[in-house]
C-alpha cells in the first residue's frame, strides 16, 4: 500500500475519532447541564476547568444513585410541615432560635429521605443531584445560621435565612402545595419571614376586646 494512502487513512481515522470524542463530550456536557441546571455553571466556575467539574458532578450523581433515596409518606410529610409551621411561628418572638431549629429540621428531613448527613459539604453535594435549583438556598441559609451562632447576623439576615430554608424544605417534601393549613400565628410568622406587613399586636388586642364586649357596648359596624 502506498505510504501516502496509509497516512491519509490514519489522518481520516484520527479525524473521525476526534469528532466522535468531541460529540460524546458535548453530549455529556448537555446531559449534566440539563440535570444540574445552575449548579452545573457554579461547579464549572469553581473548578475553572470544565472537564474536572463535569467529572465531579458525575461522581455526585453516581453516589446518590447508589443511595436509597425515598419519598416521604403522607403522615411524615404532614408531621414535618406542622413542625415547620411551629418554627415559623417561633421566628416572630425568637429569630435566632428559629433559624437554628430550621437548620436542624432540614437535616432531619434529609435523613428521613435517606440522605447521609455526616457533614455539610457532603449534604450539599448530595442534595444538588435531585434538587439543583434550591441547593444554593441551603448554602446561603447555612452560612447565615453560622453567623447567627457567632452572634454576627442581624434580624434581616435571619429573615432571609428562613426564606432560603423554606424553599429547600418545600422541595425536599416534594409537595409544596399540599402542606396542611397553618394556624394564625404561623401565618403571621410566614408574613414576617417574607417581609410582608402584619397587623400590630395592639390592633389585634383591640379587635379581640371588641369581639368579647357585650353587644350593647360594641361599636356599630361600619357601613361599606
Amino acid at each position: 500500500m502506498d505510504v501516502q494512502l496509509i497516512v491519509a487513512v490514519i489522518v481520516v481515522v484520527a479525524i473521525v475519532a476526534g469528532v466522535g470524542w468531541w460529540a460524546a463530550q458535548r453530549q455529556r456536557s448537555e446531559r449534566l447541564r440539563e440535570r444540574f441546571g445552575p449548579e452545573y455553571e457554579r461547579a464549572v466556575r469553581g473548578a475553572q476547568d470544565r472537564g474536572k467539574a463535569e467529572s465531579e458532578l458525575m461522581a455526585r450523581q453516581e453516589r446518590v444513585e447508589a443511595l436509597e433515596i425515598r419519598p416521604l409518606e403522607q403522615a411524615t410529610r404532614d408531621r414535618f410541615a406542622s413542625r415547620w409551621a411551629n418554627v415559623q411561628a417561633l421566628f416572630v418572638d425568637d429569630p435566632l432560635r428559629a433559624v437554628g431549629q430550621a437548620d436542624e429540621l432540614i437535616g432531619e428531613v434529609m435523613a428521613a429521605r435517606g440522605y447521609p448527613v455526616s457533614n455539610f459539604e457532603q449534604r450539599v453535594a448530595d442534595v444538588s443531584v435531585d434538587h439543583p435549583h434550591v441547593v444554593d438556598h441551603y448554602r446561603t441559609a447555612h452560612a447565615i445560621a453560622g453567623r447567627q451562632r457567632s452572634g454576627t447576623a442581624d434580624t434581616e439576615q435571619l429573615r432571609q435565612a428562613m426564606v432560603h430554608y423554606r424553599a429547600l424544605f418545600a422541595d425536599l417534601l416534594e409537595t409544596p402545595d399540599a402542606t396542611p393549613p397553618e394556624p394564625a400565628s404561623a401565618r403571621r410568622a410566614d408574613q414576617a419571614t417574607r417581609g410582608e406587613p402584619i397587623a400590630s399586636e395592639a390592633k389585634r388586642a383591640s379587635e379581640a376586646e371588641q369581639a368579647a364586649a357585650p353587644e350593647s357596648e360594641r361599636e356599630p359596624a361600619r357601613r361599606s
